[in-house]
């Protein structure tokens, strides 16, 4: 019994100490801070009719303030437009899992209510973690419009 969890603590140990770990270990660090969410963009042209994260339209979202905190895995974004119907917070749980096997990184995340339980239905939302760095930020989410991928870009600049 003691030989399998000297085991399971060294096996622990260096599962936390691994490259992949300290670089989302360091991400989070990063992400820690308001971010205002300044450009959303398409892979196409044209106009097009988008909610995202079952919420709130593209417009309404663009000029949004995003919120992180690390030790907690929780944030908050503000709809602030006056032309937006349901103005105001939003809280979210959030998470930046292993890379698939492309070794591409994704960010998740999961609206939750004020007391931290999830809502819709434990519904959560998977965007491609394109770059991060101390001032920007990108996502991609690639949906399906008319059977053919669509690309939705989302540019984020640090505020604080």
């Amino acid at each position: 019994m003691k030989k399998i969890l000297l085991l399971t603590l060294v096996a622990l140990a260096v599962i936390s100490c691994s490259p992949t770990q300290r670089t989302i270990n360091s991400a989070k660090k990063t992400l820690k801070g308001s971010w205002s969410l300044d450009n959303i963009s398409y892979s196409r042209s044209g106009i097009f009719e988008v909610t995202l994260y079952d919420d709130a339209s593209a417009e309404c979202l663009t000029g949004s303030t995003w919120r992180f905190i690390p030790n907690n895995n929780t944030g908050t974004y503000d709809v602030n437009r006056d032309a937006c119907m349901q103005m105001g917070a939003r809280n979210f749980r959030w998470t930046i899992p292993t890379p698939d096997a492309n070794g591409v990184y994704s960010f998740m995340f999961k609206p939750i209510n004020e007391k931290k339980k999830s809502i819709n239905n434990n519904k959560g939302y998977r965007m491609t973690l394109e770059s991060l760095d101390e001032t920007t930020m990108t996502w991609t989410q690639t949906v399906s419009l008319e059977g053919k991928p669509f690309v939705i870009t989302m540019n984020f600049n640090k505020i604080q």
